[in-house]
């Protein structure tokens, strides 16, 4: 009898904590190391809501809370999608979670049976296709390319769905392509699931607040009503709150939906962090006037990135619309070997050879499943992306 699930075969680590993980330990060995795999903001969370935690401690509440979200965090998260997205829920229509990634979980496991198929646009976020397998469903993945700024067309999703489709992963602006959809763009997706009601929406929207230029942030049941019933809205402070840590994730949907995501959690992690909880509380009803600064330092830090590598001989970088990643195209560099003797099979081997010569630590583009790529986390100070882009440059234009 083997000791270890055969889940485990099933999936993988996290391809962005090993990155992130391998570059830490080679700075740690005293290499000159700038790692661009994390994707956490690099400042500090505000300090209203760490004030707000520490009240928290001090009040004493640091015992267990209702399993799913302290009444007044469900009552702010109401609050905030009706002010931001124009959605009406009611409290026990919102479940919280420890993460945005246990709210994405949680919902797939109360959801999905063997054979049950969920569509995830690729590029993806690496977590999204072995949450489902953990699930027992089958992940679909449906390439959307450079060719449609790495944006899924309403053909494409049309083509994927089959009577065993359950959910159809939405993430915008995207980890990792920082690609956003206009509401005419996600107008046309909706049209297409429209036609299918047995096709559930699961919206990962926790990049909302860090979009750039003029965009405008829509989510699906905010553009069709009509997908309100069978839409779960995700969201959470890490990101636009500088809160990564704190592991604080939520969502609106469905009553029925919502309790049976709180059967998953009841019997897994139980509640979130109390304090982290009320500072989330504070992160919601709070001032709001750091966020625009934050939005402009990002944008800054975009323009930057993209400007220096699209000067890197072989790489196209798109101008992406959100987030705090791009998701540049090596289609250039393949085939070629390094200064320093490296083949450069595919996007795995360039970012390997990269972290080895110039000490800049990328996530290979395999790992979010559309290659030849690699993404950068520009999270960072301007300086440092400056001195690891020109490393990027110098680095293409030693490959023969």
């Amino acid at each position: 009898m083997a000791f270890l699930s055969d889940t485990l075969a099933r999936v993988k680590p996290s391809p962005t904590i090993a990155v992130t993980t391998k570059a830490a330990e080679l700075k740690a060995a005293g290499r000159d190391i700038i790692g661009l795999g994390a994707g956490e903001p690099d400042f500090d969370t505000p300090e209203n809501i760490r004030i707000a935690a520490k009240a928290a401690i001090d009040a004493g509440k640091t015992r267990y809370t209702p399993v799913d979200g302290i009444p007044e965090l469900k009552k702010a998260i109401c609050a905030k999608f009706l002010r931001e997205n124009g959605l009406t829920y009611q409290p026990n229509q919102i479940t919280v979670g420890t993460g945005g990634k246990q709210i994405l979980y949680n919902a797939l496991m109360a959801t999905c049976n063997p054979g049950d198929e969920v569509i995830i646009p690729a590029p993806y976020w690496v977590s999204y296709p072995d949450m489902v397998l953990l699930a027992g469903g089958t992940p679909v993945p449906v390439v959307a390319g450079i060719e449609t700024q790495f944006k899924l067309t309403a053909a494409q999703l049309e083509a994927a769905i089959t009577p065993k489709t359950k959910w159809f992963i939405f993430n915008s602006p995207s980890n990792p392509t920082g690609a956003g959809y206009t509401e005419s763009e996600l107008r046309a997706l909706t049209d297409v699931l429209l036609r299918h009601p047995h096709v559930w929406i699961m919206s990962d929207d926790m990049y909302e607040h860090l979009v750039f230029d003029d965009f405008k942030f829509v989510t699906p049941a905010q553009v069709e009503p009509r997908l309100y019933d069978r839409t779960l809205t995700c969201n959470g402070t890490s990101k636009a709150y500088a809160m990564t840590g704190w592991r604080i994730g939520y969502a609106g949907g469905p009553a029925h939906l919502i309790k049976a995501m709180g059967t998953i959690q009841s019997q897994s992690t139980s509640n979130p962090c109390s304090v982290s909880q009320y500072a989330a509380l504070e992160a919601l009803n709070g001032t709001q006037d750091y966020l625009a600064p934050h939005r402009a330092l990002f944008q800054r830090r975009r323009d930057l990135v993209v400007k220096m590598l699209n000067e890197a001989k072989g790489v196209t970088c798109p101008k992406p619309e959100g987030a705090f990643y791009v998701y540049p195209d090596i289609s250039g560099c393949i085939g070629k070997t390094s200064a320093g003797g490296a083949k450069i099979t595919d996007d795995e081997a360039f970012a390997s050879a990269l972290l080895e010569e110039t000490g800049v630590a990328v996530v290979f583009g395999a790992a979010f499943g559309v290659s030849p790529n690699f993404r950068v986390s520009y999270a960072t100070s301007e300086a440092v992306l400056e001195d690891a882009c020109r490393r990027i440059q110098d680095f293409c234009a030693g490959l023969k």
